[in-house]
């Protein structure tokens, strides 16, 4: 089984020239977005420069405009290009709009944006729809529709029904949002170790220099993988019977635990 993206890197759909620096970025996922990246006057450039640049031998990640806008549906028949992996859908709220978009673009993946109240109310909804291959937490949006401060605390909520909506409806873990420091990596790794423990399986970023902080944070550490490798003998050892480890007990969840990280590691 392919792994899952832990970074999803964000390239400005009007500077296509930057694609290439960001596939050799060491993202596990490259985002080239005609959102919110691209002022509304530049969109129509934007669209038409990026369908002069996909290339199958390199699959992205498209944002999309919302459901909403005038750009929506010549942006989901873009999305339709074989080079496009999975499409972003932005202020994702609606089941509709995932169907009205997979419609449009040969029902690729969809990775639902979920960054207003309407939303995280419908986080739950959005998980199950057909097509929606993972949510995306859109926090800097969300705080702005709800007027809420940039803090662990403020967000912690939205975060874990995320985290939950995903993990009820057997998707992978959800992919945080952004971290707006761009030359803080103490404050990136910081903030990626905690999208983590709550249960994200991945963050976006929004610079190159993010990629190798995010990717290490979402990654058992060489500790995490000594650990689990003797849990797994020892209980191996043990042959069924009780064994401890550390002077803990290992039970099935905890050998469970030691045998995910192991699947975890990549090269």
């Amino acid at each position: 089984m392919t792994p899952q993206p832990r970074s999803y890197l964000f390239v400005p759909g009007d500077r296509p020239e930057r694609i290439a620096k960001a596939l050799a970025s060491g993202a596990d996922a490259v985002i080239v977005d005609l959102e919110d990246a691209v002022a509304p006057a530049s969109k129509l450039a934007a669209r038409d420069a990026v369908a002069g640049v996909l290339d199958v031998t390199q699959p992205l990640v498209l944002r999309i405009n919302g459901a909403d806008t005038g750009f929506f549906g010549d942006d989901a028949r873009l999305a339709a290009h074989p080079a496009v992996a999975a499409v972003m859908l932005p202020k994702a709220s609606a089941a509709e709009a995932v169907a009205m978009l997979r419609a449009a673009c040969g029902a690729k993946p969809v990775l639902a944006l979920i960054e207003s109240a309407a939303g995280v109310e419908n986080a739950a909804a959005l998980a199950r729809t057909e097509g929606v291959a993972r949510l995306v937490f859109g926090s800097i949006d969300l705080q702005l529709d709800l007027d809420i401060a940039d803090d662990d605390l403020a967000l912690l909520a939205f975060r874990s029904q995320l985290v939950l909506a995903s993990r009820v409806a057997n998707l992978p873990a959800p992919v945080d949002g952004v971290t707006t420091a761009l030359d803080d990596a103490a404050r990136i790794d910081a903030e990626a170790r905690r999208a983590r423990s709550l249960g994200f399986g991945a963050k976006l970023c929004i610079h190159p220099r993010q990629v190798p902080i995010v990717n290490a944070a979402f990654s058992p550490s060489e500790a995490e993988l000594t650990w689990a490798r003797r849990v797994v003998d020892a209980a191996s050892a043990a042959g069924g019977a009780a064994v401890a480890v550390d002077g803990r007990m290992v039970d099935a969840p905890v050998l469970a635990r030691a045998r995910r990280l192991l699947a975890a590691r990549r090269s």
